[in-house]
């Protein structure tokens, strides 16, 4: 799947909904991260700019309704929550805090998908970078590759969250456990092999990087402007 339609972020305690969620939107050409809590979800927000979450309402610790009312006033992202049945109150209540639709449990895959395209077709800004170029590199996330000196370098999915966000926080410094949130990954060394995977592929000379750098005790950077 070269060209995802958006990314949507699975909020649910239950991981065999946030698999299957996440199995049946990938099929249909959708970027899923999940998270186990509203306070997983909570970490994976201040990191990754999500097209949308899907977001139980019940669960251990803080629910999602909670999760919606710490957040309102800075998050941007359209919410459909997942409601179990006899949670009328709770459905009302979501809305009226910022929810953008609801849908019960259990529900059709279908369903979920319609109800996704529906708030992804209104809500979906264009304002993010997809394609940059500069001196004799360009970087083609919508065809997920790098183009250097008339060679195609292709990237994967791990790659693409990772230069998704930083060709759009040029200069900003990202630390490893930032990257470990953004791709799902829990160990250092896999993180360094990734960057250094990267810069095989951007840099001139990989060993001396110009523009993915490392920032010493802090994590890596993208310098493009």
């Amino acid at each position: 799947m070269d060209n995802f339609v958006a990314h949507i972020l699975v909020v649910d305690d239950d991981e065999g909904i946030r698999t299957l969620v996440k199995k049946y939107l990938n099929e249909n050409n959708y970027l899923v991260t999940t998270a186990n809590s509203a306070e997983d979800a909570f970490e994976k927000i201040q990191i990754i700019k999500f097209d949308l979450i899907i977001l139980d309402i019940m669960m251990p610790g803080k629910s999602g309704l909670e999760f919606i009312k710490e957040n309102q006033k800075k998050l941007d992202t359209p919410v459909i929550l997942l409601t179990a049945k006899g949670e009328a109150n709770e459905r009302v209540e979501g809305l009226e805090v910022g929810a953008d639709d609801y849908l019960p449990k259990p529900f059709e895959p279908k369903e979920l998908i319609l109800r996704i395209q529906n708030i992804i077709r209104k809500t979906k800004k264009s304002d993010q970078k997809r394609v940059i170029q500069f001196e004799n590199i360009k970087i083609d996330l919508n065809k997920q590759l790098i183009i250097k000196k008339n060679t195609e370098y292709k990237i994967n999915n791990t790659e693409k969250k990772i230069l998704e966000k930083m060709i759009n926080n040029p200069g900003k410094t990202f630390s490893r456990e930032d990257i470990g949130i953004l791709t799902e990954l829990d160990k250092e060394r896999s993180i360094d092999v990734i960057i250094t995977r990267l810069r095989k592929k951007i840099e001139i000379d990989p060993k001396n990087p110009k523009f993915l750098q490392t920032i010493r005790g802090a994590g890596y950077v993208l310098w493009i402007e």
